[in-house]
């Protein structure tokens, strides 16, 4: 099971971890590592018409959701 949001399809992004310490001079570039950022996802039952789904949705549709309810 893909780690993707039912509702908005958000999932795994991906970026640079940099360093403040620069090797020891500071005219060399610190060092930089890639990361990823994944969506913070739960389980959650949402009801679509009037029975229930259960979905992997993030935090933000569900906020969203109980806004809109």
């Amino acid at each position: 099971m893909p780690g993707i949001c039912a509702v908005c399809g958000k999932g795994t992004t991906f970026g640079r971890n940099i360093r403040h310490q620069h090797s020891g001079r500071w005219v060399r570039k610190a060092p930089k590592t890639n990361r990823t950022f994944k969506a913070n996802l739960h389980k959650q039952v949402v009801y679509v018409g009037s029975e229930p789904v259960r979905v992997r949705i993030c935090t933000r549709c569900l906020r969203s959701q109980t806004k809109s309810a």
